[in-house]
């Protein structure tokens, strides 16, 4: 698995990528990443020079999107939906999905009430509320 730092999840992603380009077997939580990474070709090419990224600072101030905030919001949301948790979340999803069409769509709509959600809950030194984020997904029924 990877580390708790920035530096260790970089390299673990660029990992995963190097395997999916070899045809080399992936544990489980390598094929969830290797299918995030695949649904997004403009951040392929930067996972294949883990050096280089390990460097990148990412600032939205700069107009830069964070390649791995953004994949890994993408986990977050497949896990919680592989969980259904919280409780109802994959109700809401399908729904989504039946709406909208578009899975990957669905989940850069669910990626706003998420990234919403955390930031609150930094923000006012709190843990993350399921049930507000939940509401605010059902919204977007």
């Amino acid at each position: 698995m990877f580390g708790n730092d920035r530096d260790s999840l970089r390299r673990y992603y660029c990992t995963v990528w190097e395997k999916v380009r070899a045809g080399r077997l992936l544990e489980p939580l390598e094929q969830l990443i290797a299918g995030v990474i695949s649904e997004h070709p403009e951040y392929q090419s930067v996972l294949i020079d883990a050096e280089t990224i390990l460097a990148q600072e990412y600032r939205p101030e700069e107009g830069q999107a964070n390649p791995f905030l953004h994949m890994g919001m993408h986990i977050a949301i497949q896990e919680q939906l592989g969980g259904n948790r919280p409780v109802g979340i994959l109700e809401v999803y399908r729904r989504l999905c039946q709406r909208m069409g578009d899975a990957h769509a669905v989940e850069h709509a669910m990626m706003d009430c998420l990234g919403e959600m955390l930031w609150e809950a930094q923000r006012n030194g709190h843990e993350p509320d399921e049930q507000v984020y939940l509401e605010r997904l059902r919204r977007l029924t």
